[in-house]
């Protein structure tokens, strides 16, 4: 029960940290003017919130803690916001 139990929160913190890294990675590669036109925060505040969110989940690997967390919503705000909402 304990195997599974390890083994889903593992697979849990791979996933999240492939969502953050995947959102970090966009927003590093998107043009400032793509941040004003859909009328969000600043690229530098994505950057400094993804990066942190990044940094948090090396450091506190538990996905349940309460930075992962954190971060894992504004990783998924900027999908959602951001990423969903891209003109192409």
């Amino acid at each position: 029960m304990f195997e599974l139990q390890g083994g889903l929160l593992i697979a849990l913190s791979i996933g999240l940290f492939a969502a953050k890294g995947f959102a970090l990675v966009d927003c590093v590669v998107r043009r400032a003017s793509q941040f004003s036109y859909l009328d969000t925060l600043p690229k530098r505040n994505w950057l400094i919130i993804l990066g942190v969110a990044l940094a948090a989940h090396l450091i506190w690997w538990n996905p349940l803690s309460i930075f992962n967390l954190l971060g894992t919503v504004g990783a998924l705000v900027y999908l959602a916001q951001v990423r969903g909402s891209d003109p192409r």
